[in-house]
């Protein structure tokens, strides 16, 4: 554990004794919102970054430690476990390193190696090795047994060679060596398959392609090992781009092994066998090994990428409890309207038919103003699917019709909504609703409160990844997962009008939980207090400990369980209440008083300075909301369609998607925008994050239209124009080695490239 430990402080940039501290307590059930918000004494301060990062790195050393004692137990048995073999296992601190070591003792089948050995066969391989002088032709014939298998000369040299590759190929140290060498220097070349180029037209770029593997990033590496899969590119890889790219490899397996190119009777034979070795089991292994290396890296990034819009998106500024009309546009099947009341609740459901064919635009709207007056109607949120900017449109009218009704409208993604209308929750949430409509009850509550609505969809199908179906997808929904309870547990729960999929995502809250307070709620009526909860059902006092901080009671009858105070330090606050000599009620929210205090004057042995801090700021502001402001984006009249778009058009949208390419955006002509990241920033931007997150409202220009692929380019950097643009390819140009081919040296003897050469001849 103590290396473990070692490890993990290093990786998460944290003493020792925090990393122990947090693995305890990961240990004892407790959950990373839990630990980071209300255990900060105990871990001093680890934040949930660091502590997500723990949580992974302590579940893959400790696969590592169990693989470990795995291989040392089956070398054990074989009576092979040597002290040297033992530390270097003990050392070992990747799984790859511990295959490596491995695979010598690994139980395999029946290899040419194996049988030559059989055969009597490893002396030959050892003496030639040992004394390159002697004539491999000579040496053999001692071997010769048509007994064994062994028929003449050239069949004891080829056994004998095939113990020397297995041999070269097991080195763990040489593997290394050429791993590192080929990850640093190796080039991937992509190449159009013949008769594809029609049929994989999407991946033009990459028809005649080349890249330092090391430096491809995410989104080009996805892309490359999609057309590869697919059937539409092959991909090669070089270790090098000079013109001899394996020299440099087959010398290091030459150095690794003594062997020289010195004119000596087996040189040419034991060189030889070097090629072998490294095109027949090395090159293939490690090209294997390496592009699923590429793919690891490239996925960990994009579902880093998918993670930070996903925590975008469910962050959103939320509207607030406002009764809302939500709009699903459709053209023939109708616009599907939804009014739901301030706390979400259905309150009236209708189908219109402003658009063609049936037109009937005067009676839509004076429907939606029927509806909006009944329910006394604030928003309006829309649909941004088929038909978005007409029903847009349709909304303004209605504005303009009526301005007693003090309307907005706003166009919402409605990534997802059909996924939740067909989903066995809806069906139980909205039992009585057709399954079209229900899309526009999630339409009206994403509006609302979109972290309350989202939680109710696979983040998968929320589509704000890049690349999402090329991942690993139980990795994926880890990460993804992780980012809803981080996000949920800092804005918090309100108990009395949380969904279920919603209660599921608290700190210690399983699903079966979630359902038996929803259960308990129905049965009993709203929670008064946080106490009230350890009368559900299999609710206990652990359960209790890790989630009532997240959990709100507006109405309680204490005052403190609208807060994010934890109620294990309901006494400690009782204390200050009685230092400050007011009322709770009259405390809290009163910032001057509160300013005033020394938060060390409250510390215990229970509660240190952090947590009283926490406190206090809580007591100014509690149950703050770490959401941003509402607000929204006006698309321009007139704009609708892509042929409306005019180069160098300056216009108003929303941040849909970020990549590592840049960021897209709706401008409300049903596709969006790019805006490539050397146009994000009037600087050098290495992270388009550090510029824009999903949901951001920002101003871009027209730089170009391409209606036939539906594409257009935008900027940010609105001092632009699209002539300074004109023929820039925005960084997709074909990419090459950027970085010094490095080539061992040749061993003595002259060079080894030649040597190669004229050992193959």
């Amino acid at each position: 554990m103590s290396q473990i430990i070692t490890i993990i402080s290093h990786d998460i940039a944290a003493r020792p004794e925090q990393v122990e501290a947090a693995i305890r307590l990961l240990d004892e059930g407790a959950t990373v919102p839990f630990i980071a918000r209300y255990r900060k004494e105990v871990t001093g301060g680890l934040d949930d970054n660091q502590l997500r990062l723990l949580e992974e790195r302590l579940g893959y050393l400790r696969e590592l430690g169990d693989r470990r004692a795995a291989v040392l137990k089956s070398i054990a048995e074989q009576g092979k476990l040597t002290a040297e073999l033992e530390a270097a296992i003990g050392a070992a601190d990747t799984k790859q390193r511990l295959e490596d070591l491995y695979l010598p003792y690994k139980q395999k089948r029946r290899t040419k190696a194996l049988i030559a050995r059989e055969a009597g066969l490893e002396p030959l391989a050892d003496a030639l090795l040992a004394d390159p002088t002697q004539s491999p032709e000579h040496c053999a014939a001692a071997f010769i047994d048509p007994t064994k298998g062994v028929a003449d000369a050239a069949a004891a040299l080829e056994g004998a060679r095939q113990i020397l590759m297995e041999r070269f190929a097991e080195d763990p140290e040489l593997t290394g060596q050429l791993r590192a060498a080929l990850w640093a220097n190796g080039v991937l070349v992509a190449r159009v398959v013949d008769g594809k180029e029609l049929e994989g037209n999407k991946f033009s770029d990459y028809f005649d392609y080349r890249e330092t593997i090391a430096t491809i990033p995410s989104h080009r590496a996805l892309a490359l090992l999609r057309g590869r899969n697919l059937g539409i590119l092959n991909l090669e890889l070089l270790a090098d781009a000079s013109a001899d790219p394996d020299a440099a490899s087959l010398g290091l397996i030459a150095a690794q092994f003594g062997i020289r190119a010195q004119q000596r009777a087996a040189d040419a034979w034991l060189l030889e066998t070097v090629r072998k070795t490294w095109r027949v089991k090395l090159l293939a292994r490690l090209d294997l090994e390496l592009k699923n290396r590429l793919l690891e890296a490239a996925e960990a990034e994009a579902i880093r990428v998918f993670g930070l819009n996903l925590k975008a998106l469910l962050l959103a500024a939320p509207a607030g409890r406002l009764p809302t009309l939500g709009l699903d546009p459709g053209l023939r099947t109708g616009v599907k309207v939804a009014v739901v009341d301030a706390t979400g609740r259905v309150a009236a459901t209708d189908t219109i038919y402003p658009h063609v064919p049936k037109n009937q635009w005067d009676a839509s709207l004076a429907r939606l103003a029927q509806l909006a007056q009944t329910h006394a109607v604030k928003l309006i949120s829309i649909g941004n699917g088929t038909a978005s900017r007409e029903t847009d449109r349709l909304a303004r009218e209605l504005i303009a019709r009526h301005p007693e009704l003090e309307l907005r409208s706003l166009v919402v993604s409605e990534a997802g909504a059909s996924v939740y209308s067909a989903s066995e929750f809806a069906s139980k949430e909205l039992p009585e609703l057709d399954v079209s409509l229900r899309g526009a009850v999630s339409i009206a509550r994403r509006l609302q409160d979109p972290l309350a609505e989202l939680v109710k969809i696979d983040p998968k199908a929320i589509g704000v990844g890049q690349y999402q179906h090329d991942v690993n997808q139980s990795r994926l929904a880890r990460t993804l997962e992780a980012v809803v309870e981080d996000c949920v547990n800092a804005v918090g729960v309100d108990l009395n009008t949380a969904s279920v999929p919603l209660l599921a995502q608290v700190s210690g809250l399983s699903r079966g939980l979630a359902e038996n307070i929803v259960q308990f709620r129905e049965a009993n009526g709203a929670f008064r207090n946080r106490k009230k909860l350890l009368a559900v059902p299999r609710f206990g006092d652990k359960a209790f400990q890790l989630s009532a901080g997240f959990l709100r009671v507006p109405d309680s009858d204490e005052p403190l369980d609208a807060s994010a105070v934890h109620p294990e330090a309901y006494p400690l606050v009782r204390r200050i209440v009685a230092h400050c000599g007011k009322p709770i009620q009259a405390l809290i929210g009163d910032r001057a008083t509160l300013r005033q205090l020394d938060p060390r004057q409250f510390t215990d042995e229970r509660f240190g300075l952090p947590t009283v801090q926490d406190i206090v700021a809580e007591l100014e502001k509690p149950g703050r909301d770490p959401r941003p402001e509402f607000k929204t984006a006006h698309f321009q009249d007139g704009v609708e369609t892509l042929a409306d778009l005019k180069p160098d058009m300056i216009l108003e949208g929303t941040v849909t998607n970020v990549t590592n390419f840049g960021a897209f955006v709706d401008i409300g002509v049903h596709q969006d925008g790019l805006v490539h990241i050397s146009l994000l920033a009037d600087r050098f931007v290495k992270d388009p994050h550090e510029v824009v997150k999903s949901g951001d409202l920002v101003k871009v220009k027209v730089m170009e239209i391409d209606l036939v692929r539906k594409r257009v380019a935008l900027s940010m950097r609105l001092g632009d124009t699209a002539a300074t643009q004109a023929g820039v390819e925005s960084g997709r140009q074909t990419a090459r080695p950027s970085k010094p081919v490095v080539t061992a040296p040749a061993p003595a003897g002259g060079s080894m490239a030649a040597a190669f050469a004229k050992a193959k001849k």
